[in-house]
Protein backbone atom coordinates (compact mmCIF):
# COMPACT_ATOMS: atom_id res chain seq x y z
CA UNK A 1 0.00 0.00 0.00
CA UNK A 2 2.93 2.25 0.82
CA UNK A 3 3.64 2.89 -3.15
CA UNK A 4 -0.08 4.36 -3.69
CA UNK A 5 -0.84 7.60 -2.46
CA UNK A 6 -2.95 8.05 0.46
CA UNK A 7 -6.15 10.36 0.77
CA UNK A 8 -5.42 9.97 4.77
CA UNK A 9 -2.35 9.43 6.17
CA UNK A 10 -1.48 6.75 8.67
CA UNK A 11 -2.15 7.90 12.08
CA UNK A 12 -5.55 9.80 11.43
CA UNK A 13 -8.87 8.22 13.35
CA UNK A 14 -11.47 6.29 11.12
CA UNK A 15 -14.83 5.64 12.45
CA UNK A 16 -15.95 2.02 12.49
CA UNK A 17 -19.71 2.00 12.82
CA UNK A 18 -21.01 -1.74 13.72
CA UNK A 19 -17.67 -2.42 14.74
CA UNK A 20 -18.29 -5.84 16.56
CA UNK A 21 -20.01 -7.76 13.93
CA UNK A 22 -17.94 -10.30 11.55
CA UNK A 23 -17.65 -7.85 9.07
CA UNK A 24 -16.91 -4.75 10.84
CA UNK A 25 -14.38 -6.35 13.42
CA UNK A 26 -12.05 -7.66 10.48
CA UNK A 27 -12.47 -4.14 8.87
CA UNK A 28 -11.85 -2.79 12.31
CA UNK A 29 -8.32 -5.17 12.40
CA UNK A 30 -7.13 -3.88 8.89
CA UNK A 31 -7.44 -0.85 9.53
CA UNK A 32 -5.14 -0.66 12.51
CA UNK A 33 -2.75 -3.10 10.84
CA UNK A 34 -2.37 -0.59 8.05
CA UNK A 35 -1.57 2.11 10.56
CA UNK A 36 -4.64 4.27 11.56
CA UNK A 37 -6.14 4.65 15.06
CA UNK A 38 -9.86 3.54 15.26
CA UNK A 39 -13.40 4.61 16.91
CA UNK A 40 -15.42 1.60 17.17
CA UNK A 41 -19.32 2.19 17.57
CA UNK A 42 -20.97 -0.66 19.12
CA UNK A 43 -24.43 -1.01 20.69
CA UNK A 44 -23.63 -2.18 23.79
CA UNK A 45 -20.01 -0.90 25.27
CA UNK A 46 -21.03 -3.90 28.16
CA UNK A 47 -21.19 -6.58 25.58
CA UNK A 48 -18.11 -5.33 23.07
CA UNK A 49 -16.00 -4.78 25.79
CA UNK A 50 -13.48 -7.24 25.01
CA UNK A 51 -12.56 -5.97 21.83
CA UNK A 52 -10.33 -3.12 23.41
CA UNK A 53 -8.64 -5.12 25.56
CA UNK A 54 -7.95 -7.56 22.07
CA UNK A 55 -6.77 -4.99 20.04
CA UNK A 56 -4.58 -3.33 22.73
CA UNK A 57 -2.81 -6.36 22.93
CA UNK A 58 -2.43 -7.24 19.41
CA UNK A 59 -1.55 -3.48 18.53
CA UNK A 60 -0.72 -1.12 21.82
CA UNK A 61 -2.93 0.63 24.03
CA UNK A 62 -4.95 3.59 23.13
CA UNK A 63 -5.12 2.65 19.27
CA UNK A 64 -8.33 1.77 19.32
CA UNK A 65 -11.40 2.84 21.20
CA UNK A 66 -15.28 2.29 21.50
CA UNK A 67 -18.70 4.73 21.46
CA UNK A 68 -21.76 3.42 22.14
CA UNK A 69 -24.69 4.25 19.63
CA UNK A 70 -27.27 2.23 20.42
CA UNK A 71 -29.68 3.46 17.50
CA UNK A 72 -28.32 4.47 14.29
CA UNK A 73 -31.50 5.71 13.05
CA UNK A 74 -32.09 8.26 15.67
CA UNK A 75 -31.24 11.68 14.60
CA UNK A 76 -28.07 12.52 15.30
CA UNK A 77 -26.76 9.23 16.35
CA UNK A 78 -23.28 9.80 15.05
CA UNK A 79 -22.61 13.66 15.82
CA UNK A 80 -20.49 12.05 18.62
CA UNK A 81 -18.99 9.19 17.14
CA UNK A 82 -17.65 11.13 14.15
CA UNK A 83 -15.83 14.16 16.08
CA UNK A 84 -12.31 14.46 14.95
CA UNK A 85 -12.20 11.84 12.54
CA UNK A 86 -11.04 11.94 9.20
CA UNK A 87 -12.91 8.98 7.71
CA UNK A 88 -15.65 6.85 8.53
CA UNK A 89 -17.00 3.26 7.44
CA UNK A 90 -20.65 2.76 7.90
CA UNK A 91 -21.14 -1.34 8.79
CA UNK A 92 -23.51 -1.34 10.70
CA UNK A 93 -26.90 -2.82 9.76
CA UNK A 94 -30.02 -5.26 10.82
CA UNK A 95 -29.02 -8.68 8.91
CA UNK A 96 -31.49 -11.23 8.04
CA UNK A 97 -34.17 -9.64 11.42
CA UNK A 98 -37.47 -9.46 10.05
CA UNK A 99 -39.77 -10.09 6.79
CA UNK A 100 -41.43 -6.84 7.32
CA UNK A 101 -40.61 -3.96 5.00
CA UNK A 102 -42.21 -1.48 7.59
CA UNK A 103 -39.69 -2.53 9.98
CA UNK A 104 -36.52 -3.67 8.51
CA UNK A 105 -35.61 -0.81 5.55
CA UNK A 106 -36.39 2.71 6.85
CA UNK A 107 -34.16 1.91 9.80
CA UNK A 108 -31.34 1.50 7.31
CA UNK A 109 -32.29 3.85 5.23
CA UNK A 110 -31.97 6.59 8.43
CA UNK A 111 -28.47 4.77 9.99
CA UNK A 112 -27.25 5.73 6.38
CA UNK A 113 -28.19 9.05 6.44
CA UNK A 114 -27.55 10.00 9.78
CA UNK A 115 -23.44 8.46 9.23
CA UNK A 116 -23.36 10.97 6.03
CA UNK A 117 -24.88 13.92 7.80
CA UNK A 118 -22.84 13.89 10.81
CA UNK A 119 -19.87 13.47 8.33
CA UNK A 120 -20.51 16.22 6.27
CA UNK A 121 -21.25 18.49 9.46
CA UNK A 122 -17.70 17.36 10.50
CA UNK A 123 -14.95 19.54 8.81
CA UNK A 124 -12.18 16.82 9.32
CA UNK A 125 -13.86 14.17 7.61
CA UNK A 126 -12.29 13.56 4.07
CA UNK A 127 -13.79 10.45 3.13
CA UNK A 128 -16.77 8.11 3.85
CA UNK A 129 -17.30 4.35 2.57
CA UNK A 130 -20.72 2.61 2.94
CA UNK A 131 -20.87 -1.08 3.51
CA UNK A 132 -23.60 -2.15 0.83
CA UNK A 133 -24.03 -5.32 0.12
CA UNK A 134 -24.52 -7.92 -3.11
CA UNK A 135 -28.04 -7.64 -2.64
CA UNK A 136 -28.14 -4.38 -3.65
CA UNK A 137 -27.22 -4.73 -7.12
CA UNK A 138 -28.75 -8.33 -7.31
CA UNK A 139 -30.17 -11.20 -5.82
CA UNK A 140 -28.72 -15.14 -6.38
CA UNK A 141 -30.38 -16.44 -9.46
CA UNK A 142 -28.70 -20.47 -9.96
CA UNK A 143 -28.10 -21.26 -13.88
CA UNK A 144 -28.78 -17.83 -14.89
CA UNK A 145 -25.92 -15.58 -16.71
CA UNK A 146 -27.01 -12.20 -15.11
CA UNK A 147 -24.30 -9.17 -15.68
CA UNK A 148 -23.83 -7.07 -12.41
CA UNK A 149 -21.94 -3.74 -12.78
CA UNK A 150 -21.55 -0.73 -11.67
CA UNK A 151 -25.10 0.53 -12.52
CA UNK A 152 -27.26 -2.53 -11.37
CA UNK A 153 -29.64 -1.92 -8.68
CA UNK A 154 -31.90 -4.60 -6.75
CA UNK A 155 -35.18 -3.16 -8.08
CA UNK A 156 -37.04 -6.75 -8.24
CA UNK A 157 -36.17 -7.29 -4.15
CA UNK A 158 -37.43 -4.24 -3.25
CA UNK A 159 -40.66 -4.62 -5.43
CA UNK A 160 -41.13 -8.42 -3.53
CA UNK A 161 -40.03 -6.43 -0.08
CA UNK A 162 -43.13 -4.52 -0.94
CA UNK A 163 -45.62 -7.03 -1.70
CA UNK A 164 -48.64 -7.53 0.03
CA UNK A 165 -48.53 -9.64 3.74
CA UNK A 166 -48.14 -11.89 4.72
CA UNK A 167 -44.89 -10.69 6.08
CA UNK A 168 -43.59 -14.09 6.93
CA UNK A 169 -41.01 -16.56 5.76
CA UNK A 170 -36.90 -17.39 5.05
CA UNK A 171 -37.89 -16.16 1.03
CA UNK A 172 -39.50 -12.17 2.70
CA UNK A 173 -36.69 -12.12 5.16
CA UNK A 174 -34.18 -11.62 2.54
CA UNK A 175 -35.88 -9.45 -0.43
CA UNK A 176 -36.96 -6.95 2.86
CA UNK A 177 -32.98 -7.07 3.98
CA UNK A 178 -31.84 -6.93 0.19
CA UNK A 179 -34.44 -4.33 -0.49
CA UNK A 180 -32.50 -2.26 2.76
CA UNK A 181 -29.35 -2.61 1.45
CA UNK A 182 -30.83 -1.44 -2.16
CA UNK A 183 -32.37 1.56 -0.54
CA UNK A 184 -29.54 2.27 1.83
CA UNK A 185 -27.04 2.74 -0.98
CA UNK A 186 -29.50 4.49 -3.24
CA UNK A 187 -29.98 6.86 -0.42
CA UNK A 188 -26.27 7.40 -0.26
CA UNK A 189 -25.67 8.41 -3.34
CA UNK A 190 -28.83 10.72 -3.54
CA UNK A 191 -27.20 12.18 -0.45
CA UNK A 192 -24.13 12.91 -2.12
CA UNK A 193 -25.32 14.19 -5.61
CA UNK A 194 -28.05 16.54 -3.75
CA UNK A 195 -26.22 17.55 -0.51
CA UNK A 196 -22.72 17.64 -2.21
CA UNK A 197 -20.49 17.08 0.56
CA UNK A 198 -16.67 17.78 0.58
CA UNK A 199 -16.18 14.40 1.29
CA UNK A 200 -15.85 11.13 -1.07
CA UNK A 201 -17.85 8.08 -0.88
CA UNK A 202 -17.10 4.95 -2.12
CA UNK A 203 -19.35 1.74 -1.57
CA UNK A 204 -17.98 -1.77 -1.11
CA UNK A 205 -21.07 -4.98 -2.12
CA UNK A 206 -19.38 -8.25 -0.17
CA UNK A 207 -21.23 -10.97 -1.15
CA UNK A 208 -21.45 -13.74 1.36
CA UNK A 209 -18.18 -13.36 3.97
CA UNK A 210 -16.01 -16.41 5.46
CA UNK A 211 -13.01 -17.36 6.83
CA UNK A 212 -11.48 -15.31 9.85
CA UNK A 213 -13.19 -14.49 13.09
CA UNK A 214 -11.67 -12.05 15.04
CA UNK A 215 -12.64 -13.75 18.61
CA UNK A 216 -14.95 -17.04 18.34
CA UNK A 217 -15.03 -16.64 22.13
CA UNK A 218 -16.72 -13.28 21.94
CA UNK A 219 -18.78 -13.83 18.65
CA UNK A 220 -19.32 -17.56 18.22
CA UNK A 221 -19.82 -17.95 14.85
CA UNK A 222 -22.16 -14.61 13.22
CA UNK A 223 -23.74 -14.58 10.59
CA UNK A 224 -23.04 -16.70 7.21
CA UNK A 225 -20.19 -18.18 9.62
CA UNK A 226 -22.96 -20.05 11.15
CA UNK A 227 -24.23 -21.34 7.94
CA UNK A 228 -20.59 -22.92 7.41
CA UNK A 229 -20.47 -24.53 11.30
CA UNK A 230 -24.00 -26.22 10.28
CA UNK A 231 -22.80 -28.08 6.94
CA UNK A 232 -20.36 -29.13 9.45
CA UNK A 233 -21.81 -30.28 12.25
CA UNK A 234 -24.62 -31.74 9.51
CA UNK A 235 -27.46 -33.57 10.96
CA UNK A 236 -31.26 -32.71 10.07
CA UNK A 237 -30.38 -28.38 10.51
CA UNK A 238 -27.46 -29.20 8.03
CA UNK A 239 -30.47 -30.52 5.11
CA UNK A 240 -31.87 -26.06 5.54
CA UNK A 241 -29.07 -25.39 3.38
CA UNK A 242 -30.55 -26.89 0.48
CA UNK A 243 -32.87 -23.73 0.39
CA UNK A 244 -30.12 -21.72 0.48
CA UNK A 245 -29.23 -20.27 -3.35
CA UNK A 246 -25.99 -20.79 -4.63
CA UNK A 247 -23.99 -17.62 -5.06
CA UNK A 248 -20.72 -15.87 -4.26
CA UNK A 249 -18.29 -15.81 -1.69
CA UNK A 250 -15.96 -13.37 -0.40
CA UNK A 251 -13.23 -13.60 2.65
CA UNK A 252 -13.76 -11.47 4.79
CA UNK A 253 -10.44 -10.43 5.06
CA UNK A 254 -10.60 -9.22 1.61
CA UNK A 255 -13.96 -7.31 1.78
CA UNK A 256 -11.99 -5.32 5.19
CA UNK A 257 -8.89 -4.32 3.08
CA UNK A 258 -11.31 -3.28 0.61
CA UNK A 259 -13.05 -1.04 2.76
CA UNK A 260 -9.27 0.30 3.61
CA UNK A 261 -8.59 0.70 0.24
CA UNK A 262 -11.45 2.87 -0.63
CA UNK A 263 -11.74 4.88 2.25
CA UNK A 264 -7.55 6.03 2.09
CA UNK A 265 -7.06 5.40 -1.44
CA UNK A 266 -6.38 8.34 -3.20
CA UNK A 267 -7.80 7.73 -6.54
CA UNK A 268 -10.60 5.79 -5.65
CA UNK A 269 -13.53 7.99 -5.94
CA UNK A 270 -17.46 8.30 -6.30
CA UNK A 271 -17.23 4.13 -6.78
CA UNK A 272 -18.79 0.87 -5.92
CA UNK A 273 -16.58 -2.02 -5.57
CA UNK A 274 -17.65 -5.29 -6.00
CA UNK A 275 -16.67 -8.18 -3.52
CA UNK A 276 -17.20 -11.13 -4.90
CA UNK A 277 -14.39 -13.42 -4.85
CA UNK A 278 -15.49 -16.74 -7.12
CA UNK A 279 -19.08 -18.11 -7.04
CA UNK A 280 -19.75 -21.57 -4.84
CA UNK A 281 -22.35 -23.57 -3.71
CA UNK A 282 -22.70 -26.08 -0.32
CA UNK A 283 -21.05 -29.24 -2.29
CA UNK A 284 -17.96 -27.21 -3.46
CA UNK A 285 -17.67 -26.37 0.56
CA UNK A 286 -18.17 -30.32 1.60
CA UNK A 287 -15.93 -31.02 -1.32
CA UNK A 288 -13.55 -28.37 0.64
CA UNK A 289 -14.09 -30.03 4.24
CA UNK A 290 -13.14 -34.00 2.64
CA UNK A 291 -10.07 -32.56 1.80
CA UNK A 292 -8.93 -30.64 4.68
CA UNK A 293 -10.26 -33.45 6.73
CA UNK A 294 -10.38 -36.92 5.62
CA UNK A 295 -10.21 -38.28 8.61
CA UNK A 296 -14.36 -36.91 9.41
CA UNK A 297 -17.06 -37.76 7.83
CA UNK A 298 -19.85 -35.44 6.14
CA UNK A 299 -22.96 -35.32 5.16
CA UNK A 300 -23.45 -36.52 1.74
CA UNK A 301 -23.49 -33.96 -1.25
CA UNK A 302 -27.37 -32.09 -1.87
CA UNK A 303 -28.57 -32.48 -5.33
CA UNK A 304 -29.33 -29.90 -7.45
CA UNK A 305 -28.03 -27.10 -6.42
CA UNK A 306 -26.63 -25.43 -9.34
CA UNK A 307 -24.38 -22.91 -9.98
CA UNK A 308 -24.35 -19.20 -9.88
CA UNK A 309 -23.22 -18.07 -13.11
CA UNK A 310 -23.53 -14.21 -13.08
CA UNK A 311 -20.96 -12.17 -14.84
CA UNK A 312 -19.45 -9.66 -12.15
CA UNK A 313 -18.01 -6.30 -12.67
CA UNK A 314 -15.28 -7.35 -9.87
CA UNK A 315 -11.82 -6.09 -11.86
CA UNK A 316 -11.07 -3.00 -9.84
CA UNK A 317 -11.75 -4.58 -5.87
CA UNK A 318 -9.00 -7.21 -6.97
CA UNK A 319 -7.08 -5.00 -8.21
CA UNK A 320 -7.23 -3.11 -5.30
CA UNK A 321 -6.64 -6.34 -3.54
CA UNK A 322 -3.25 -6.60 -5.07
CA UNK A 323 -2.43 -3.26 -3.58
CA UNK A 324 -1.98 -5.20 -0.02
CA UNK A 325 0.90 -7.56 -1.46
CA UNK A 326 -2.36 -10.31 -2.01
CA UNK A 327 -2.37 -12.07 -5.44
CA UNK A 328 -6.08 -11.34 -5.90
CA UNK A 329 -9.06 -12.78 -3.87
CA UNK A 330 -8.39 -14.85 -1.06
CA UNK A 331 -8.95 -18.97 -2.48
CA UNK A 332 -12.53 -20.29 -1.26
CA UNK A 333 -10.56 -23.13 0.15
CA UNK A 334 -8.20 -20.71 1.90
CA UNK A 335 -11.17 -19.03 3.61
CA UNK A 336 -12.78 -21.73 4.60
CA UNK A 337 -9.80 -23.53 6.35
CA UNK A 338 -9.27 -20.11 8.27
CA UNK A 339 -12.86 -20.61 9.32
CA UNK A 340 -12.88 -24.36 10.05
CA UNK A 341 -9.71 -24.34 12.33
CA UNK A 342 -12.09 -22.28 14.83
CA UNK A 343 -14.28 -25.18 14.59
CA UNK A 344 -14.68 -27.80 17.67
Amino acid sequence: MASYELALPRGSLVVVTGANGLIGSNIVDQFLLAGYYVRGTVRSLARSNWMLSHFDAKYGKGKFSLIEVFDMAAPDAYTEAVKGAAGVVHAATPVMTTADPNKGIQPVVDGTINALEAARNEASVKRVVLTSSSTAATSPQPNKVVYVDANSWNDAAVEAAWAPPPYEGPKRVSDVYAASKTEGEKAAWKFMREKKPSFVLNTVLPNMNFGNIISVEHQGHPTSASLVKLLWTGGEGAASLASTISQWFVDVQDDARLHVAALVHEDVKAERLFAFARAFNWNDLLAIFRKLYPQREFRDDFPGLGQDLSKIANGRAEELLKRFGQPGWMTLEDSIKTLTAAFD
